[in-house]
């Protein structure tokens, strides 16, 4: 994170607001002392959480960003995204279902890939996977998970495969971090995926009706060797 910069954009979204540091302060919880040491790009004794707050009172979003060793850790989250794949693609196999990874899309404007489409033969359930190795952007993350659902049934309905119901699941890491920012968000997430991980296992052994839900998964978690089940067809390429 540029704390010059982002001291400076502070500073500019609170004039263009009009409001003084102290009015920033009271919006933000925070005292006038802290927003005059973060405009002044002074953060390190500031904790995210207080540069968050101040950035959500002005209407605006701050992104801490990670550098290291060049693409490494690209690629280091790159393999970790891919292990839940692998893992997620296992489970549903076991279960008899039929998968799909990076499935991509574009119809009438909505474009996006799907991580994994899966789809239950004896139910006629379609699932939408979204797999996070670090949790995102919430509210993004939910607006895109809705975007994919809407273009799923297309995509399914070009492969052959007879939906009856849609559901949702975002599987993320099992780990301490992951589970906190779930939990800090709940009342955002529930609302479209109620469901955790055990419900969401019992569905996926036998899917009834549509649920939206969150499986954390371990890279410990084994399920069978795998045998990848494939739908042959090109619906899914950007046209």
């Amino acid at each position: 994170m540029d704390s010059v910069r982002l001291g400076l954009a502070i500073r500019a979204l609170r004039r263009r607001s009009r409001w003084t540091q102290r009015h920033l302060a009271e919006r933000a919880g925070v005292s006038q002392a802290t927003v005059s040491r973060v405009e002044r790009g002074e953060l390190r004794h500031q904790t995210l959480n207080t540069v968050t707050l101040i950035a959500e009172a002005l209407g605006a979003r701050a992104s801490l960003r990670l550098f290291w060793h060049g693409e490494e850790l690209d690629r280091l989250l790159d393999a970790a995204h891919a292990g839940l794949v692998e893992d997620v693609v296992r489970l549903l196999v076991a279960r008899g279902w039929e998968e799909l990874p990076e499935v991509t899309f574009n119809n009438f404007g909505d474009r996006g890939s799907i991580d994994i489409l899966a789809f239950h033969p004896a139910s006629g359930a379609l699932l939408v996977i979204e797999v996070k190795s670090v949790v995102p952007d919430m509210q993004a993350m939910l607006a895109a998970m809705d975007r994919k659902g809407r273009s799923a049934p297309t995509i399914a309905r070009e492969l052959g495969w007879k939906v009856r119901s849609v559901s949702r699941v975002l599987v993320v890491t099992d780990d301490r971090t992951s589970r906190r920012r779930i939990d800090r968000h709940a009342a955002t997430i529930d609302r479209v995926m109620p469901l955790r991980t055990v419900a969401v296992r019992a569905w996926i052994r036998r899917p009834t009706e549509p649920i939206g839900g969150v499986l954390f998964m371990s890279r410990s978690q084994r399920t069978v060797p795998r045998q990848r089940v494939r739908a042959e067809s090109t619906a899914f390429a950007d046209r």
